[in-house]
């Protein structure tokens, strides 16, 4: 069984490091080369997680590097609306905050030399950080962005291992970032420390090599980087606007099978994030993976129903998803 590092009274349940972008998207129709307005929303893998956790009643923090832009206050304010904690996060003048766009199924960056690709070990304080944290989560996104983030990548899992968090990594692979061979050139050095291996379909193969069902990679990766926990998410179009959602997850010698949820998509960004905020937060509090499987599909659900990156669901809404999935079975 997975052993959750358990505190009492901790100062954070969750710790996340990681950049967070703003995002421009066309009005729906629109495209971007044509587009007069643009609805404005603020995402990135990391703080996503955060927020899907702490409005779920989870104490948490966002680890990052901002510039002291109005862009980057725009960032900062909205992960304060949704009740994460700043304080460890570095402001920087003079530079600039990532940006993507997205129309119909594209994504285009534009985050090269961001504040946060310009983070390197030193200068974080991590005992301070993780003083109390149950949990650190970090994704694959991260040491993507420049070799020094990928260095405080390293000095972050390592620090969290000595505050005995449990730490879960979400490989998250983004070929806009960087190749194939980079990514398991980077990673497999760090992958060592993970106690939680978060992962979809296709990026064991575009990372690892390694082919295969679900249960098939799950065991791989298991097997090659000694995670306590390798889990798999699943997704496939169920019909015009519409996907089905699931999971398993490889814990304590046996697959966890999630439940599948048939959902319309009003935006999918976000979904993935969701999932591990569930997934978090379900070990957190139950300390079970069948328990900790459902939560992550049916918060990834909820979030497919609303726009922006982040997940809006509470406690209630969760509660209310965990019972359909009940009653559909």
């Amino acid at each position: 069984m997975l052993k959750v590092s358990r505190v009492v009274r901790p100062l954070m349940d969750l710790v996340t490091f990681g950049e967070a972008v703003v995002r421009l998207s066309p009005r729906a129709g629109e495209r971007l080369d044509d587009a007069r307005h643009c609805d404005v929303h603020v995402g990135g893998s990391e703080l996503n997680v955060a927020v899907g956790a702490a409005r779920l009643g989870l104490g948490a923090r966002w680890i990052s590097r901002l510039p002291e832009t109005p862009l980057g206050q725009l960032i900062a304010r909205r992960a304060r609306e949704a009740g994460v904690d700043l304080s460890h996060v570095l402001w920087a003048q003079g530079e600039r905050a990532g940006l993507y766009f997205v129309e119909a199924a594209a994504v285009h960056y534009d985050r090269a030399d961001s504040a946060m690709s310009r983070i390197g070990p030193g200068v974080i304080d991590w005992p301070r950080a993780l003083a109390g944290a149950r949990w650190f989560h970090l994704s694959g996104i991260t040491p993507a962005l420049s070799t020094t983030a990928a260095a405080a990548t390293a000095e972050a899992l390592a620090a969290a291992k000595q505050a005995g968090a449990t730490v879960s990594y979400d490989l998250n692979y983004r070929p806009q970032l960087w190749s194939g061979e980079r990514a398991r050139a980077v990673q497999e050095p760090l992958l060592g420390q993970v106690d939680v291996l978060i992962t979809n379909q296709g990026d064991p193969r575009a990372v690892f090599g390694i082919a295969g069902g679900e249960d098939v990679a799950a065991r791989a990766l298991q097997e090659r980087f000694g995670c306590r926990a390798v889990v798999v998410t699943l997704r496939e179009p169920s019909g015009s606007g519409r996907r089905t959602r699931s999971a398993i997850a490889l814990a304590d010698g046996t697959i966890h099978r999630g439940p599948s949820c048939d959902v319309g998509v009003v935006d999918p960004i976000g979904s993935g994030d969701a999932f591990s905020a569930g997934l978090i937060a379900g070990l957190l509090r139950s300390d079970d993976w069948g328990t900790a499987v459902r939560w992550g599909v049916a918060l990834s659900a909820l979030k497919y129903g609303v726009p922006g990156d982040f997940s809006a669901a509470g406690r209630d809404d969760l509660e209310r998803a965990l019972q359909h999935l009940e009653d559909d079975r």
